[in-house]
């Protein structure tokens, strides 16, 4: 089954991309300038980056409690699910790419506010 993150990171169909629309209207929204393609660019990346990862952590978790609940679960079963390895890998991923987010929207806010096509007044007041 797949899950929100999952279907987010990877559309079915070019036109049911929440996240590409997202980002074109944060495009539309900053200055016609070669760094805020760029950065509008590198969000995106970020963004589906971090929602792969999160696909995998949910998936850790669903076969955990997959696992759990079986009729009669087996030693070998709970053992499998337990290697976190590669959930850890995939949390430290997330870690990163939420730091990269923050750091990327922080500039687009910088940018908004410094571009004419913008309210000069806080929250568009």
């Amino acid at each position: 089954m797949p899950t929100f993150a999952a279907a987010l990171s990877r559309p079915s169909t070019p036109r049911s991309d929440p996240l590409r629309e997202a980002v074109e209207s944060l495009s539309a929204a900053l200055p016609a300038r070669a760094d805020a393609a760029v950065l509008v660019e590198l969000l995106e990346d970020d963004l589906r980056e971090g929602l792969d990862a999160l696909g995998d952590v949910e998936a850790h978790f669903s076969e955990v409690i997959e696992a759990l609940g079986a009729e009669q679960p087996s030693p070998i079963a709970l053992l499998s699910v337990a290697d976190e390895q590669r959930v850890l890998q995939r949390l430290d991923t997330l870690m990163d790419v939420v730091t990269q987010v923050r750091r990327r929207l922080a500039k687009a806010s910088g940018l908004l506010r410094a571009s004419p096509r913008t309210s000069p007044t806080p929250f568009g007041r």
